[in-house]
């Protein structure tokens, strides 16, 4: 795919206005034999102030462990971005066209006591005004190691957060 295709398609997908507020995911990353490895969900808070948009992510996983990240999001143009996050190794750069966005960019993630960087190909494609598919690409030496798949809800601003129990399920709580 490239961007490009996506051209006329609606509705459109701004990431600043979709990801603006509390967004929910759910997810899992299957390896490249397409074995499921990781069931997540995850919990986004997002702040736009002038051209900047910033992602408060908190990841559950099914097996209990936790994960934050923020992201800070910079609009450059339009449909133009580029991104930050603590474990990307440089800018993770992003182009928006008609309902979808395609994000490029390196990834470090902890794997026994290192870390390692995999290149990470994001396709994000918006159904509705709610509802938004990503799909990550996850590569390493130029050899596919994986995908992350993640279903995306707009949440209504009274929604709860999500907590994990001992036994790793995840359950919703109200604020």
């Amino acid at each position: 795919m490239r961007p490009e295709d996506f051209e006329g398609t609606g509705p459109a997908f701004l990431p600043e206005t979709f990801f603006a507020g509390r967004t929910r995911g759910h997810g899992f990353f299957q390896d490249r034999f397409g074995r499921i490895r990781r069931e997540f969900r995850v919990d986004i808070e997002g702040r736009v102030e002038g051209d900047t948009l910033t992602l408060d992510e908190e990841f559950l996983y099914q097996d209990g462990e936790r994960e934050r990240r923020r992201w800070t999001i910079r609009r450059l143009g339009p449909g133009r971005y580029e991104g930050r996050a603590d474990d990307l190794v440089g800018v993770a750069t992003g182009v928006a066209v008609g309902r979808a966005a395609r994000w490029q960019y390196t990834f470090t993630l902890p794997i026994g006591s290192s870390r390692w960087a995999f290149a990470v190909e994001d396709w994000m494609l918006l159904q509705d005004e709610g509802t938004m598919l990503n799909r990550s690409t996850f590569s390493k030496f130029g050899i596919e190691v994986g995908q992350a798949v993640i279903v995306f809800h707009k949440l209504p601003a009274e929604a709860g957060r999500a907590s994990v129990t001992a036994e790793g399920a995840v359950l919703a709580a109200a604020e």
